[in-house]
């Protein structure tokens, strides 16, 4: 098929997936296909899209190429399942870009595989369009996450309840290898399969480390960081996954898995969206201690690899793991400091952070309203209306202010490009709950792609204010707003 090479996954041993073909359809038609994101990767966009639209037909011509359903276990709210898998995806192959880089092409919704256990394989389209959407919106936000590239629609009928119209998306990662996957060998004691999946994520997304002789302990170090900087980011912005399970943790620190993902709209440490997060095991705040927790899985499994010795290979992975919390930290003061337009943000400014944000949730403030708000402070001084009309709390808020203005003044520039700073970091528009479940329902129940490629329009300029979007950006109203969201399966 059209620039799709064969997956080097395939080269691991056959108990490492499974080989499923995508399940035909009578009508698959090509409805989005991601062309900036092709134009990055140097593919045409059409004709990748009919390249990706052959594998669902029912006659192939050419016949298509093998597909692959990747196994892999996982915690899931803290109970472990030992075989989950590859339930309703489809590893095509990858993609190599002008630089080398290699990226696995997937297909989400494309029929029943080994691993479906019950399932019926599909996916609706409202929940393809929420994946294609909230990657987008990461994406321009500079959160590392897995990419849709295409949306094709099946012609047919998915039962959830009701009927809703069916559909695959052609999504894009760095790998889909997740802490799961690690625990699916582990757990059978297969300590060969372990190494030869480190070997091949190190070869994958830490090449320096091949052959190097700390290179599993260095191996469980990078993960280990690149998750820390990705919590912190999702904490930046708000973002509640909803559904952090240890097979949704990728070892390329990408974010994976939209389901029942959310954005805060009010300020809400607690706050939880999932329909099945009924004790708020992966409430926003909680996200953090969540990652460590996962991690910890991870290491567990690599313990044969990380010392001959037990005692010696717990004390390496506790070694790697007490860095989480600093490094977290101080990421999350880097990217909370640039929020508030300090470029020299340090733990130091973790208490000027936290009273804010307790300021934010005793007065029901909407989070990113508040940030975008903010960032002309620093320009018109501490009697900005826009800002301190947010707040009940109108004298807390000013003393608040008062001591920001002092710490900002310690930076080289406290005016015009602490506001730049602000304006680059504090976006504008985002994937709010409401709008995107407004978009999905046109689409899904009358065919209206109008709210939905508007919306992905604006999120693909979050920080670029336009006074025609700015509906985009106000907080909901209190009959929109977005109290539970659904897993899509």
């Amino acid at each position: 098929m059209h620039c799709i090479a064969r997956s080097s996954y395939a080269d691991l041993p056959p108990h490492f997936y499974a080989l499923d073909s995508v399940a035909a359809t009578a009508r698959p038609v090509v409805a989005r296909v991601n062309a900036a994101f092709c134009a990055e990767l140097g593919i045409e966009a059409v004709a990748f899209g009919e390249s990706l639209r052959r594998y669902l037909e029912p006659v192939a011509d050419p016949p298509r190429p093998p597909t692959l359903a990747q196994a892999y276990a996982g915690h899931q709210f803290g109970q472990f399942v030992p075989s989950l898998g590859d339930g309703r995806a489809h590893l095509l192959g990858e993609l190599v870009d002008a630089q080398g880089r290699r990226s696995d092409v997937q297909f989400k919704g494309s029929g029943r595989t080994f691993y479906s256990r019950g399932g019926d394989g599909r996916a609706t389209l409202g929940a393809v369009l929420r994946e294609y959407l909230l990657g987008e919106c990461f994406h321009a936000l500079g959160i590392p996450t897995t990419r849709g590239i295409a949306v094709l629609l099946t012609g047919e009928r998915v039962p959830r309840g009701v009927s809703k119209p069916g559909a695959v998306l052609a999504r894009v990662a760095a790998s889909y290898v997740r802490v799961g996957t690690f625990q699916f060998y582990a757990c059978r004691g297969d300590e060969d399969g372990v190494q030869r999946l480190a070997d091949y994520a190190i070869a994958r997304h830490d090449p320096d480390l091949v052959g190097t002789d700390d290179r599993y302990g260095a191996f469980l170090q990078r993960v280990m960081e690149r998750q820390a900087r990705l919590m912190a980011q999702w904490m930046s912005v708000g973002f509640i996954h909803g559904v952090m399970n240890t097979d949704n943790m990728a070892i390329a620190g990408e974010t994976i898995d939209y389901g029942p993902c959310a954005f805060l709209d009010q300020y809400d440490a607690k706050k939880v969206f999932s329909s099945i997060d009924e004790h708020g095991r992966y409430a926003y705040g909680n996200q953090p201690n969540i990652a460590i927790w996962n991690l910890a899985r991870l290491a567990e499994t690599l313990l044969p690899l990380l010392a001959p010795e037990e005692p010696a290979a717990i004390e390496r992975a506790h070694t790697v793991l007490a860095q989480f919390g600093p490094l977290y930290q101080a990421e999350y003061a880097r990217l909370f400091g640039r929020k508030l337009g300090l470029l020299q943000a340090t733990l130091v400014d973790l208490e000027l952070i936290s009273d804010l944000l307790a300021l934010l949730s005793a007065n029901g403030v909407d989070y990113t309203v508040f940030f975008r708000a903010l960032c002309e402070v620093p320009v018109q001084g501490p009697r900005a209306v826009a800002v301190s009309a947010l707040f009940a709390d109108t004298a807390g808020f000013a003393a608040w202010v008062v001591r920001w203005q002092a710490r900002l003044r310690v930076e080289p520039d406290a005016t015009e490009g602490a506001a730049r700073v602000m304006r680059a970091s504090n976006p504008a528009y985002i994937a709010r709950n409401h709008l995107v479940e407004a978009a999905l329902l046109a689409a899904e129940v009358d065919d209206d792609w109008g709210p939905f490629d508007q919306l992905l329009a604006v999120l693909r300029s979050p920080f670029v204010e336009r006074p025609e979007w700015a509906r985009y950006s106000a907080a909901p109203s209190a009959t929109e707003v977005v109290r539970q969201t659904y897993c899509g399966t």
